[in-house]
C-alpha cells in the first residue's frame, strides 16, 4: 500500500494545513485488490462539508454539500477521461478506531494515513478476511442496527466473488424481518446495485435465500415457476451483455450462441456501451433499470408497475422500465415476419422510444431463458436478425426510420390544407413521418400530397 493513485498525493500536498484526514473504507480495500478507484472516501476530526470545499478549490473541481447536517460534503473531479468522486465526512466517535468499527464489514473498515501510506490502519482484521474471500460483519450489531447492509452483503460477495461467513450469514437472516422498515431509497440503492453487478441472478437467488426478498420485491419470492424463468432470464441477459461488451470476451464467443451474438450484434459494442451506461436518474444506469425490467418481467403489468412505483424510482424512470417492459414481446412479431421492414422499425421506437434498445436485448434473454441449452440455430439466427435490425437503425440510421427529420409541420397543414388546429393535424403529421420512415415520401411536395390525400379520405 506504499504507492497510492497521484490523486490522493496531490490531495496531501493541497491539504497540507488542514485537520487530520484518513482515506477509508472500499477505496482502501479496492486498492488492496488491485482494482481501479474512482470513489474515495475520507473520515476528519473536522467538518467534512468544510475540508471537502477546501479540496475542491485546491483541485480546481467542482464542490457541494452533500449531507450539511452531518457534515458530509462531495468532490467531483475530471481526470482525464475519469470522473472521480471524493466524499468528506465528519468522523464517528472520538477517534478513528470508532469510526472503523461503526462500519459495516471488517473489509470496509481498513483505513489509511495519507501522510503515512505505508502503514495500513486495520483493527477488525479486514486484510486477512480480503485474503480469505469473506465477508464478516464488523461486530455483533452491525446488521442489526442497520438493516440495509444485508442487502450489502450479497452485493458485496456477488461483486467480489467472496463468501458470508457464518455468523454473518445467520447475522443477515435474523435481520432480514427488519428490512421493510429501512426508507425506500436506501433498500432501492443497495438492491439496484445487486442487479447492476457481474451476477445479477445469483445475487437474485441469494437474497431469495436469506429471506431479503421479501423486503425488496416480494412478489418475486412467490411467483412459483415464474420464478425460475426470472432467474434464467437475468442470467442469459447477463451472457448476453458479457459477449458484446466493449472489451471482447473470447470464452463467451467460443459458444456458438453467444458467438452468433457477437457476430450478428459486436459491431454495436462500442454504441450499446454508451447507451447502457448513460443514467436516467440519480446516476442510475439504463444497464441497471434493464436488469431490473429482466426481474419483473414475469409478473403481470399491474404488480410490476406497482413495484416501481414502490421503490421510490423517479418518473422517467418508471416510464422507460414500463415501455422496456411493453416492448419485450414485440422482438418475437418481427422475428416470425422477416425482413425486419423500415415501417415495422418505425412503429417500434415509436412506441419504445431509446428504450427499444435494451427492449431487443430483452427480447433475445427471454428467448434463450425458454431453452435448457442451446436454442435451435434456424429460430435463433431468426431472432438476432430482427435484434440487429433494430440496433442498427438505432445506431447507424436513426434518421431514415428510428427519427426521420420531419418533412412538414403544423402550420404547413394548416395552410396547405385549410384544416383548423386539432387531433387530426397531429394525426396526418404522424402518418407523413411514418411513411417518410417507409421510402413513400422523401421530400416537402410529396409530404404535402400524401396529407391532402389522407385528409380527404377521412
Amino acid at each position: 500500500m506504499s504507492e497510492l493513485p497521484g490523486l490522493v498525493a496531490e490531495l496531501r500536498a493541497a491539504l497540507s494545513s488542514a485537520p487530520p484526514y484518513w482515506l477509508v473504507g472500499g477505496a482502501v480495500r479496492d486498492r488492496l485488490l488491485g482494482r481501479r478507484l474512482h470513489d474515495f472516501d475520507f473520515v476528519t476530526v473536522g467538518d467534512g462539508v468544510a475540508l471537502a470545499r477546501a479540496a475542491a478549490q485546491q483541485l480546481g473541481a467542482d464542490f457541494y454539500p452533500l449531507d450539511a447536517e452531518r457534515g458530509v460534503g462531495r468532490v467531483l473531479l475530471t481526470r482525464g477521461a475519469e470522473r472521480l468522486k471524493l466524499d468528506f465526512a465528519r468522523m464517528r466517535g472520538d477517534e478513528l478506531a470508532a469510526d472503523l468499527a461503526a462500519r459495516d464489514f471488517t473489509i470496509n473498515a481498513m483505513a489509511l494515513d495519507p501522510a503515512a501510506p505505508e502503514a495500513l490502519i486495520d483493527p477488525t482484521g479486514g486484510q486477512a478476511d480480503l485474503r480469505a474471500k469473506v465477508i464478516r460483519q464488523c461486530g455483533p450489531r452491525s446488521l442489526s442496527d442497520d438493516p440495509v447492509r444485508t442487502i450489502r452483503a450479497v452485493r458485496l460477495a456477488m461483486q467480489l466473488g467472496f463468501r458470508l461467513d457464518p455468523a454473518t450469514r445467520a447475522a443477515v437472516r435474523a435481520a432480514a424481518p427488519a428490512l421493510p422498515g429501512v426508507a425506500a431509497e436506501r433498500r432501492r440503492d443497495e438492491f439496484l446495485r445487486c442487479l447492476g453487478g457481474p451476477n445479477p441472478a445469483g445475487a437474485l437467488r441469494n437474497l431469495a435465500v436469506l429471506g431479503l426478498l421479501a423486503g425488496l420485491a416480494p412478489e418475486l419470492a412467490t411467483n412459483g415457476p415464474g420464478w425460475e424463468h426470472t432467474l434464467a432470464s437475468v442470467e442469459r441477459l447477463s451472457d448476453l451483455l458479457g459477449a458484446l461488451a466493449p472489451v471482447h470476451d473470447l470464452e463467451a464467443a467460443s459458444d456458438l450462441t453467444l458467438g452468433l451474438v457477437s457476430v450478428r450484434l459486436g459491431r454495436h459494442r462500442a454504441a450499446l456501451g454508451r447507451h447502457l451506461q448513460a443514467p436516467l436518474s440519480d446516476e442510475r444506469p439504463a444497464h441497471w433499470l434493464m436488469v431490473l425490467a429482466a426481474t419483473l418481467a414475469t409478473l403481470d403489468a399491474a404488480t410490476a408497475r406497482a413495484r416501481l412505483t414502490t421503490l421510490r424510482l423517479s418518473t422517467d424512470e418508471v416510464r422507460h422500465v414500463g415501455m422496456l417492459l411493453d416492448g419485450l414481446p414485440a422482438l418475437a412479431r418481427l422475428a416470425g415476419e422477416l425482413p425486419v421492414t423500415n415501417r415495422a422499425i418505425y412503429r417500434y421506437y415509436r412506441a419504445h422510444g431509446a428504450a427499444g434498445v435494451e427492449a431487443a436485448l430483452l427480447g433475445l434473454a427471454d428467448f434463450l431463458a425458454g431453452f435448457v441449452g442451446a436454442p435451435p440455430t434456424e429460430a435463433w439466427n431468426e431472432w438476432l436478425e430482427a435484434a440487429a435490425a433494430l440496433l442498427r437503425a438505432y445506431f447507424e440510421t436513426p434518421e431514415e426510420a428510428v427519427n426521420p427529420p420531419a418533412l412538414v409541420n403544423g402550420d404547413d397543414l394548416l395552410g396547405e390544407l385549410g384544416l383548423k388546429p386539432g387531433p387530426r393535424v397531429g394525426a396526418l403529421l404522424e402518418a407523413v413521418r411514418e411513411a417518410q420512415a417507409a421510402g413513400e415520401v422523401s421530400d416537402r411536395a410529396g409530404a404535402l400530397v400524401l396529407a391532402r390525400e389522407l385528409a380527404a379520405n377521412d
